[in-house]
């Protein structure tokens, strides 16, 4: 139904409908291969979630003009998961066939990538299918063991044309980005069936802070051949609880919808070694004072981790303990964002005195961490400097939570007649 579309497409210029008949020939090449894609465009997607009432309610509506495909762009661009194509060479053969000029962009599978092996399998990341004076950017998006979709940086070989397509435009890869699996919704757009995220706003929303780090596997096998991991039953034992403490409290936060980071020295560990820190015995955690919900101590008290204990207050200083199973805590900070510093408080509950530990301004990215999607911060040697000083390589056993920390300062002390309220331990 191409020609009565263009039909009622008067006035639309040629470059408009361009774009609409290069992306209705992708989809078609695609659906003759049986490859199921779905529509990311940040800026189409922006464009449907005006009218997504009307999208969704109408399924087949035949919209009187190119609404959404005529959109001025350089790409469209679709995801594709890896799991549902077996990457299929007849589709390059279809796709030049109708006149398509594609490139493929592989690099080293992450997945593989473990403490034991950087096999350096390569898997392919991102297609790009040309056609005329438009193209289609196909992510390919893989599953995580943290029940994640990922999807890897678009990075051009040597030998590649780097004049192909302007891939400074692109929306997705210059950096990896991490998701949940969307749930999505067939629609009717522009006459073209297409599959879209079920709720656009949230997925554009998501795409905003979806960047990703990788864990330094390199950099954790060099120090663990200067320092040989301990491999005690205690060690194992240990990682083991940690492990499931923060599952644990991963899931209650996430339940509540409050943001998290690692910190301290769970973060330190991921960062150093891609591991829980064996000799820590608790796991930390950061949270922006912004995000504090009073529901936080109940919903984890519900989920079996009782209150130990709880300093400070929402203005200042606050800072909650929770028994995890076994002798491992979980320490969760509040963080207070001033104009050019962010900090975190403690106390000493036997003199009332107040501590600051002062970090350079972060932002949050993604990482996957014991088979788990969790944030940390993405400035994350700064982070870890700050906290631990120049020497954070070092593994230190004995350490002053009031003295050791590279960042700490006294700040007074509580007045006692708030102790009572500023100084709980359960």
């Amino acid at each position: 139904n191409g020609a009565a579309f263009s039909k009622a497409r008067r006035g639309q210029s040629s470059q408009d409908s361009t774009r609409w008949h290069v992306v209705r020939k992708f989809l078609g090449l695609i659906s003759t291969h049986n490859i199921p894609v779905y529509l990311i465009d940040p800026l189409i997607l922006g464009l449907v979630d005006k009218d997504i009432e009307q999208i969704r309610s109408s399924p087949d509506g035949p919209s009187p003009e190119c609404k959404y495909f005529c959109a001025p762009r350089d790409f469209t661009t679709f995801a594709l998961l890896d799991k549902t194509w077996k990457h299929d060479v007849g589709l390059f053969k279809t796709a030049e066939k109708m006149g398509f000029q594609w490139l493929k962009i592989i690099n080293k599978d992450p997945r593989l990538d473990g403490m034991d092996d950087l096999s350096g399998m390569e898997i392919p990341l991102h297609y790009i299918f040309k056609l005329a004076s438009h193209a289609i950017h196909l992510v390919v998006f893989y599953e995580r063991s943290g029940n994640f979709l990922w999807h890897g940086p678009l990075r051009l070989k040597q030998h590649m044309d780097r004049k192909f397509v302007p891939f400074r435009k692109l929306h997705f890869g210059r950096y990896p980005g991490a998701y949940e699996k969307p749930e999505l919704l067939l629609v009717s757009i522009d006459d073209l069936k297409v599959q879209i995220p079920k709720n656009p706003s949230s997925f554009l929303e998501e795409m905003s802070h979806s960047r990703f780090l990788e864990c330094r596997y390199r950099e954790a096998r060099a120090f663990f051949q200067l320092y040989p991991d301990d491999a005690s039953l205690d060690a194992v034992e240990f990682r083991k609880k940690a492990k499931s403490l923060l599952h644990l409290a991963a899931g209650t936060l996430n339940n509540l919808g409050v943001k998290f980071w690692l910190s301290s020295g769970t973060c330190l560990g991921w960062y150093r070694q891609c591991n829980v820190i064996p000799h820590s015995k608790d796991v930390d955690l950061g949270i922006f004072i912004r995000d504090y919900k009073a529901d936080i101590i109940p919903a984890f008290q519900k989920a079996g981790l009782p209150l130990k204990h709880k300093f400070g207050k929402v203005e200042d200083s606050l800072e909650l303990s929770f028994q995890g199973e076994g002798d491992v805590k979980l320490d969760i900070f509040f963080f207070y964002e001033e104009d050019d510093h962010i900090w975190n408080g403690g106390t000493q509950a036997k003199s009332g005195k107040k501590f600051k530990y002062l970090f350079p301004k972060f932002t949050l990215c993604w990482t996957e961490f014991v088979e788990l999607k969790v944030h940390v911060p993405c400035e994350t040697l700064q982070y870890v400097e700050a906290n631990y000083g120049p020497e954070w390589k070092v593994p230190v056993k004995t350490w002053d939570w009031k003295s050791s920390p590279f960042n700490v300062q006294d700040n007074g002390i509580w007045p006692i007649d708030e102790w009572d309220n500023v100084i709980q331990i359960y």
